[in-house]
């Protein structure tokens, strides 16, 4: 059988570069995407070695014209490419625009011009906002409690229209905080085992009263595959979860037990959302997910963070952040 040919837009962020990965072990050639730039920088897709179905490939999805062009050929979409930063979104709220609503319109109809037989595109539990009912299933209203938010609300919408007017066969991926090696540290798990590793005795974190739904990366990367193989996937939205909620201080208490560190949390004022922009509750229902591709997560929260912890331990790895700055 031939392979199936991948195009992975944001391939060179977080959870982009393990899908690589996971999509390389299981037998599927890929084009990865890589926000263009003239350090000729792959991101991390720079730590993962050379594979011969693997091709990288530099651009930007607000370009349509080389939306059109890399989409040629390729039998299957999982467009990740975004802005998701939140604190930024507050300063910069054109350019999430521009890459999250009209980066997606550009690849949605590059596949249809390209007839792609698979969309996935990725949305997020922030498009949630703070939890109305718990557990959180796809039915739950849409409150965009921050320009990131509200851009990724419209990037969704764009992407479910390609699916009702012409019917892309597209799905909507929408993950639960994803976790793991990689992760920047604008992400409180990486903020606090960063500062940890580096010798801090006090952490400098924002509010730790909400609670989330983490998933380690593997997780929810398997989730991602378990969604495009899937054909009864086409023209649903899906959460990506484990229906486990824990604080961001119960989070912070379990890194300190796996790092064996008596650190206290030091409230940083610049990390503190403005109040109506602060997502205080998301609890995944993942009923959907399970029914549809039988995909349960593998990995519980200190499984995955001990996974996590002992990559950032690494000095290689730990040397690539700046602890003592403010990641936006």
């Amino acid at each position: 059988m031939l392979k199936k040919r991948v195009l992975v837009t944001g391939a060179d962020g977080f959870i982009g570069s393990h899908l690589v990965e996971l999509l390389l072990v299981n037998n599927y050639q890929v084009t990865a995407l890589a926000q263009y730039n003239s350090f000729n920088s792959w991101g991390w897709l720079d730590s993962i070695s050379a594979h011969p179905d693997l091709t990288v490939v530099s651009g930007d999805v607000r370009d349509p014209h080389f939306c059109q062009k890399i989409s040629q050929n390729i039998d299957v979409i999982f467009h990740l490419a975004a802005l998701i930063a939140i604190p930024y979104s507050y300063s910069a709220p054109q350019s999430y625009v521009e890459t999250n609503i009209s980066g997606t319109l550009n690849l949605c109809q590059a596949a249809v011009d390209n007839q792609v037989s698979r969309f996935v595109h990725t949305s997020t539990s922030e498009v949630y906002g703070t939890a109305q009912y718990v557990p959180i299933d796809e039915k739950h209203p849409l409150q965009a409690q921050s320009p990131y938010s509200a851009s990724k609300i419209g990037a969704d919408a764009m992407a479910m229209s390609f699916y009702n007017a012409f019917d892309l066969p597209l799905s909507i991926a929408r993950p639960f905080n994803t976790y793991g090696p990689r992760q920047s540290a604008r992400a409180i798990i990486p903020t606090i085992i960063s500062q940890i590793a580096n010798g801090e005795k006090k952490i400098k974190l924002g509010d730790l009263t909400p609670t989330r739904d983490f998933n380690y990366v593997a997780d929810t990367c398997r989730g991602f595959l378990a969604i495009a193989e899937s054909e009864q996937a086409i023209g649903e939205v899906i959460n990506i979860g484990s229906n486990f909620e824990i604080s961001m201080a119960d989070t912070l208490n379990l890194i300190k037990e796996i790092m064996h560190s008596d650190v206290e949390f030091v409230t940083d004022m610049q990390r503190i959302r403005p109040e109506k922009s602060e997502v205080f509750r998301l609890w995944c229902d993942n009923n959907k997910i399970i029914d549809l591709t039988g995909f349960t997560p593998k990995f519980s929260i200190k499984e995955g963070l001990t996974e996590t912890v002992n990559w950032f331990l690494k000095p290689d790895n730990l040397k690539q952040y700046k602890h003592n700055i403010y990641n936006v």
